[in-house]
């Protein structure tokens, strides 16, 4: 990669000409040191045949060590001023590179298609919307085989934890449905400004090749939902509103095979699975 890559002083020098102060609301921490740049590119597995979607590109960072390796950058950006100085980055850094990027201005959550067929999903994501944004890609992009994203730790960890975890949760069991998450680094907060007051980590999720299980989300996530509402309640305590009664939960749970004093944090995917596959057979 080359040292074609935006540094500390151009980044505020950018800000500063936008007359951007970076807001927590849309999460903008924006990625100041090349190295790391070059390590996301590197570990995100990119090569010439990937058409990369990246979310929230804030100064361009991110996209112009993406554009040097990919064979094309899908950019969505929120905030209009990043989307129509996004273009005019790329060109005064390295020209070469401006016909392989596209910049979609539009809210992420809000994205039902794009330009072209995406591989890959490569961000450095604001905190806030970590999770909605994963999981409603993995949705509505089928064809996208990996998400490698720069996420706060605390988020990181719930994507890749694992039953019995004291953060397994909602976001644990919702990804597993469509992929394998695995904690890949930890980022240091230095590496952005301002700097945030959360650690980072990067996160890879790779989809299952059997992505599109027999299962629907509709009938799976709020099985979810309930049993991680009130997690101290057993998985008979916390689903039954949701099958209308003990008596119909209690049918349910011993069809799946699931003890019903278990609490939702006890419960791999494959119990989630076989609730949903079980509340079919007793409807």
């Amino acid at each position: 990669m080359s040292d074609n890559l935006l540094g500390a002083a151009q980044i505020r020098k950018l800000a500063s000409e936008l007359d951007l102060i970076p807001t927590k609301k849309l999460g903008q921490n924006f990625v100041i040191d090349p190295n790391t740049v070059r390590r996301i590119v590197d570990l995100a597995q990119i090569d010439s045949n990937d058409v990369v979607v990246e979310i929230g590109p804030g100064l361009g960072s991110l996209t112009l060590g993406l554009l040097e390796s990919a064979k094309s950058v899908i950019a969505v950006e929120i905030d209009a001023r990043l989307a129509d100085q996004l273009s005019r980055t790329v060109a005064g850094i390295n020209p070469e590179l401006l016909p392989k990027l596209t910049v979609v201005n539009q809210d992420a959550l809000q994205v039902s298609e794009l330009p072209s067929l995406a591989t890959k999903l490569v961000a450095n994501l604001p905190y806030n919307i970590s999770v909605p944004v994963i999981l409603h890609f993995l949705d509505k992009f089928p064809d996208l085989s990996q998400i490698f994203v720069m996420v706060q730790a605390e988020v990181g960890e719930r994507l890749a934890a694992a039953a019995g975890s004291k953060v397994y949760g909602v976001p644990s069991v919702k990804a597993r449905y469509y992929a394998e998450a695995k904690l890949v680094a930890n980022i240091s907060r230095q590496i952005f400004w301002p700097v945030p007051n959360v650690d980072s980590v990067l996160v890879r999720l790779v989809r299952h090749e059997n992505s599109g299980t027999a299962i629907s989300k509709t009938e799976l996530f709020p099985i979810i939902d309930g049993a991680f509402s009130q997690r101290r309640k057993t998985l008979r305590s916390a689903l039954s509103n949701h099958f209308g009664g003990t008596e119909q939960v209690e049918r349910v749970l011993r069809l799946a095979n699931i003890d019903p004093k278990l609490r939702g944090e006890q419960l791999d995917y494959s119990g989630f699975l076989a609730i949903a596959m079980a509340a079919r057979e007793v409807k």
